[in-house]
């Protein structure tokens, strides 16, 4: 983890699985088969803000509902991929598709399904309560918790570290 912080000037993508780092995890579902999860404002706020500041943010899930795609609908994320069964093989797409270099990502998975994406991504990062063996792999190990503010963390460290946070832009939604 030396290089971490001089490794965020590089950032210019970040990308995230869903459940597990957007969300606690936890899962509702309905007697109709509709599933619900819970996401937190704060790093809504921050995935807005790097997508308003030019950043490229995509999600790349096993998950699929209605209520994801809602969700990221509303935050303006335009890339992406649910009901991926091997993020790896989505991930390289991503990188080739937009002329990215794996430097330039920031990928942040908490279980054994990111496992190989954050191996190539160019700074693999994981909430608190990732799997062991994700945390095994990550440059980067939040304080806080899937679903409680680690994206936003990730997202404001990177913004800090290129001088974009607390500009004008970051007073309004």
């Amino acid at each position: 983890m030396a290089n971490y912080k001089e490794d965020l000037k590089h950032i210019n993508t970040f990308i995230f699985d869903y459940d597990g780092v957007l969300t606690d995890g936890s899962v509702m579902t309905t007697t109709e088969g509709d599933t619900f999860r819970i996401t937190n404002v704060k790093d809504g706020y921050a995935l807005q803000l790097a997508i308003k500041k030019g950043y490229k943010v995509a999600i790349i899930s096993g998950a699929r509902s209605e209520s994801m795609i809602h969700r990221l609908k509303a935050l303006q994320i335009t890339d992406v991929f649910l009901g991926i069964e091997k993020k790896q093989i989505t991930f390289r797409e991503y990188l080739k598709t937009n002329h990215l270099k794996p430097e330039e990502v920031l990928y942040m998975g908490d279980d054994i399904p990111d496992y190989e994406v954050m191996l190539e991504a160019g700074i693999s990062a994981c909430p608190a309560d990732a799997a062991e063996e994700i945390k095994t792999v990550a440059k980067y190990i939040s304080h806080f918790n899937g679903g409680k503010g680690c994206a936003r963390d990730v997202i404001e460290q990177v913004l800090k570290v290129q001088g974009k946070w607390m500009n004008d832009d970051a007073y309004h939604w």
